[in-house]
């Protein structure tokens, strides 16, 4: 395998992991909402829920910057729960 084929291949494998972070860091702060939710019976507090809001934004705007071939799945799914 040549040095470019190896690079590429260690790109994508980079633009997989970025993916892949960027679902169970979204999906993180949804389990933390739903727990906190289920164990004080209410929502969490408007200015967490905000926080979170942003948090998303830039988990997306970072899988965009590396791997926005892959993106627009978790960005619907993400964002429909704003």
């Amino acid at each position: 395998m040549s040095n470019k084929e190896n690079n590429e291949k260690i790109i994508e494998l980079l633009q997989d992991i970025i993916y892949l972070q960027s679902v169970v860091a979204t999906e993180l702060i949804r389990i933390t909402e739903n727990t906190s939710k289920i164990l004080n019976k209410n929502n969490p507090p408007e200015s967490c829920l905000k926080e979170h809001e942003k948090l998303e934004k830039i988990i997306i705007n970072i899988a965009e910057k590396y791997c926005s071939d892959k993106i627009s799945d978790l960005k619907q799914h993400v964002l429909k729960h704003q």
